[in-house]
């Protein structure tokens, strides 16, 4: 069973959400928040799966919300739910360690997936629009020279392969492309990627993609 959080200021979204979380059987709804400060002390309180968190709200925000949850060390994870015009937003929510965004005209089908990826550890953010929002925004990224880029210590215990398949999850590239590129089984692959994840503390392969622009292993088109 998946815990849901529903944190959003507006009454008929969270009846909406409400209504399709409760249809579904390997689902349960813990709660409803209105701002920010409430869902932190939802979180901390109810210990949700996952939060459907909103950027915009009375208060305090989505994104300082999504930061302070990821922060508390919690198992919880936050899937932010934002608009097209709002992407800005949404990279700023990912940078905060939310593991991913759906926009609030998403299918029915593609929130319930969205909810069921981000609860079992995986990244709902399709890694070539990821690479697209990261692309958009790259002026986000905090400046740096090349000697301390290179220098990133969330880098130095990689292997030149772990690297290489870093950068290539940058680049927008699926396990079965990077496989393909390397000429490697794409359960070895899998493995580079695990390994990967837990040597850079990167929560998923959203917050992995952020690292590979941040250390400057991809560069924006």
């Amino acid at each position: 069973m998946t815990t849901v959080l529903i944190a959003d200021d507006q009454p008929m979204q969270r009846f909406g959400f409400r209504m399709l979380l409760e249809s579904q059987d390997d689902m349960e709804l813990l709660g409803e928040a209105s701002h920010g400060i409430e869902a932190v002390r939802m979180v901390d309180r109810l210990h949700p799966d996952v939060v459907l968190m909103d950027i915009r709200m009375p208060g305090l925000d989505g994104i300082e919300a999504t930061r302070r949850i990821v922060a508390s060390g919690k198992r919880t994870r936050v899937l932010i739910l934002t608009t097209f015009d709002l992407d800005d937003y949404a990279y700023a929510g990912l940078r905060a360690g939310a593991s991913g965004f759906l926009v609030k005209d998403a299918l029915p089908e593609e929130l319930l997936s969205g909810i069921r990826a981000v609860a079992s550890g995986d990244a709902v953010v399709a890694p070539s629009l990821t690479r697209r929002l990261l692309d958009a925004y790259v002026d986000h990224l905090p400046p740096g020279n090349d000697r301390s880029r290179a220098e990133d210590a969330r880098l130095t215990s990689l292997t030149d392969r772990e690297r290489e398949i870093l950068t290539a999850i940058g680049q927008g590239l699926t396990n079965t492309e990077i496989a393909a590129r390397f000429h490697l089984a794409e359960s070895t692959v899998k493995t580079h990627v695990g390994r990967i994840l837990a040597k850079t503390g990167s929560r998923d392969r959203v917050q992995a993609v952020i690292l590979a622009y941040d250390a400057r292993l991809v560069k924006p088109s």
